[in-house]
C-alpha cells in the first residue's frame, strides 16, 4: 500500500473528518482571540516550532526529537502561563455560547442614541457609550456611578457635558436601560491604534479586545464617531451608520451566526480556510509519522525478581540488554518514555545454573509493538540454596578517642544474628557482619549508639527487615 493510499484510507472516515473539523475550529477561534488581544505573533512562533518538530519526525532527526520530547511538558506549563489571558478569554467565549443577549426591539431608541452621539460629535464633546455583548465584562470595568434610567437625548447630553463629574468615563446601556456612567475601561495593551489617538480611543480598544462589547466613541478633538468591536475600529459617518452599528450588535444572538463571524468577509474567510488547511496538514502529518511502522533498538536494564524461598541469586549476572522492537512510531515513542525494563522472573526457578531465553514477554509490550531480537538472546543465572547460620556482628569504629580517654570495653547488643546465606565453600573465611560507622572522636563518656547492620547482598536476615543493633562503648581515664 502506498503512502497516499494509506492516508486516503485513514482520511475517508467520519472520525477523521470530525477530528480535522474540530482542530480547524479551535485554530480559527484561537487565531481570532489572539488577533483581538494583539498576541498573534507568539502563535506564529509556536507554529514555527511545531513545523520544526514535524520535519524532525519526518526526517528522523533524533536530536531535535529528544529536545522536544524532554521539553514538551515544561513548554506546556510555560504556554499556559504565557497565554493565561487568552485561555481565559476562550473559556469565557465558550461560556457565552449558552448565554442569551437581550435584543432591542425599539428602533427609536437606537436612533435616539445615534442622534445624541452625532450631536456630541458636532459640538466636539467627547463621549464613550458601551453596549455589552454576551461575554462577561464586569471584571474589566472599574469606578463609575449606578444609574437605572431610560436613555434620553437630554440625559445623554447632560452626562457628557464637560461640567458633569462623569463625562470622562463611559456610559453603559444594557437591556435598553442606562445602567452606569463615569465608568473606567481597561487600556489597550496593543499597538493597533496610532499614538495620536487619545485615552478614550485606547480605552475603547482595550474593552473591544477583551470582550465582545460594542464601544462607541466620540472624538473631542476631531468631532468624529467611531465604533470599536472585536479589536477593530470603524469610522461611522452618519446617524444611520451609528444606528445600524447598534442594531447589528443587538440582533446578533448566535455565537456561530455567519454574519457575526463574517464568513462572507475575505478577512475572516481566509483565516478560516487557512485554519482548515493547517488542521488537515497537522492531521495528515500526525497520521503519516505516528502510524508508520519503524524498527528501533533500545538498551534496557535487566530487573530480576526475588527467587523462591530458600534460594538466592549468586555470581555474576547481566545488568542490561539491547533489544530491537518494531511497531507504529507513536507507540514506540510512548513506550520509550515510560522507561521500560526487561523483567526476569526467578520465582519459579530451582537451584543451580539456569538459562533464560529473552522474549517480548519479558518487556510486557503493548499490543501493537513486536519483539524482534535481543543481544544477548539469552542470559545465564545461578541460584544457590541458602542455609541458616548465626553470624557475629563486629562494631565498625572510626577515629580515635580524646587523648585523656581510653576504651575499656566495646560491646554489640545483640552480638550475633541468624541469617540465611549460601553454603560456605571450603577455604572461605568465617562470615562476619559489621555495624555502620561509630565515630570515637565524639565520645566523651560511656555511650550507647544505635547502628544499622552492613551485610553482603547474598546474606539475608531470617527475620526481616534487618534489625538495628546497639553498640555500647565503655571508657576510662587514660592514666588509670
Amino acid at each position: 500500500m502506498t503512502k497516499i493510499t494509506f492516508i486516503l484510507r485513514e482520511f475517508l472516515t467520519w472520525q477523521a473528518l470530525l477530528d480535522i473539523a474540530l482542530i480547524a475550529v479551535g485554530l480559527f477561534f484561537l487565531y481570532r482571540t489572539l488577533v483581538r488581544l494583539g498576541t498573534w505573533k507568539i502563535l506564529v512562533g509556536i507554529l514555527a516550532a511545531f513545523l520544526v518538530f514535524t520535519l524532525a519526525n519526518v526526517l528522523d532527526l533524533e536530536g531535535i526529537e529528544w529536545i522536544f520530547q524532554n521539553l514538551s511538558h515544561v513548554a506546556v506549563i510555560a504556554l499556559i502561563v504565557i497565554f493565561q489571558p487568552e485561555l481565559r478569554k476562550l473559556l469565557e467565549k465558550v461560556v457565552s455560547l449558552q448565554k442569551k443577549k437581550s435584543v432591542s426591539g425599539d428602533d427609536s431608541l437606537e436612533q435616539m442614541v445615534a442622534l445624541s452621539l452625532w450631536q456630541l460629535a458636532k459640538q466636539k464633546r467627547g463621549a464613550i457609550v458601551v453596549y455589552p455583548g454576551k461575554e462577561p465584562m464586569q471584571e474589566k470595568l472599574s469606578g463609575g456611578h449606578r444609574l437605572a434610567a431610560e436613555p434620553s437625548l437630554p440625559l445623554i447630553m447632560s452626562i457628557f457635558d464637560p461640567n458633569s463629574p462623569g463625562h470622562d468615563g463611559a456610559m453603559i446601556i444594557e437591556d435598553n436601560r442606562l445602567t452606569n456612567f463615569g465608568v473606567r475601561l481597561p487600556m489597550s495593551q496593543t499597538s493597533r491604534l496610532p499614538e495620536e489617538y487619545g485615552t478614550r480611543h485606547h480605552a475603547a480598544m482595550g474593552l473591544a479586545e477583551q470582550t465582545d462589547a460594542l464601544v462607541l466613541v466620540v472624538s473631542e478633538e476631531r468631532g468624529l464617531v467611531s465604533s470599536f468591536r472585536n479589536g477593530t475600529m470603524t469610522p461611522l459617518e452618519s446617524i444611520e451608520e451609528i444606528a445600524a452599528a447598534i442594531k447589528n450588535h443587538n440582533v446578533q444572538e448566535n455565537f456561530l451566526d455567519i454574519d457575526r463571524l463574517g464568513l462572507r468577509d475575505r478577512r475572516t474567510f481566509v483565516p478560516l480556510l487557512v485554519s482548515l488547511l493547517l488542521a488537515t496538514i497537522f492531521w495528515t502529518t500526525l497520521i503519516t509519522v505516528n502510524r508508520q511502522v519503524v524498527a528501533k533498538s533500545l538498551t534496557l536494564p535487566l530487573e530480576y525478581s526475588s527467587p523462591g524461598e530458600g534460594l538466592l541469586l549468586v555470581g555474576d549476572k547481566d545488568e542490561q540488554v539491547r533489544v530491537q522492537l518494531t511497531g507504529p512510531k507513536s507507540e514506540l515513542d510512548s513506550f520509550v518514555m515510560s522507561q521500560p525494563t526487561v523483567k526476569v522472573d526467578l520465582s519459579n526457578m530451582v537451584e543451580g545454573k539456569q538459562t533464560i531465553l529473552l522474549t517480548g514477554e519479558n518487556l510486557r509490550l503493548p499490543a501493537r509493538l513486536s519483539f524482534l531480537d535481543s543481544k544477548p538472546a539469552q542470559i545465564v543465572v545461578t541460584l544457590a540454596a541458602m542455609v541458616k547460620r548465626s553470624v557475629p556482628i563486629l562494631p565498625q569504629l572510626v577515629g580515635t578517642l580524646p587523648t585523656h580517654l581510653k576504651i575499656k570495653q566495646v560491646k554489640v547488643i545483640p552480638g550475633e544474628i541468624q541469617v540465611m546465606m549460601p553454603p560456605p565453600k571450603r577455604g572461605d573465611k568465617p562470615l562476619t557482619l559489621s555495624t555502620t560507622p561509630v565515630y570515637l572522636n565524639a565520645v566523651e563518656e560511656e555511650s550507647r549508639v544505635f547502628c544499622k547492620i552492613i551485610a553482603p547482598p547474598t546474606v539475608q536476615p531470617v527475620i526481616r527487615p534487618w534489625l538495628d543493633v546497639e553498640v555500647l562503648i565503655e571508657v576510662a581515664e587514660a592514666g588509670k
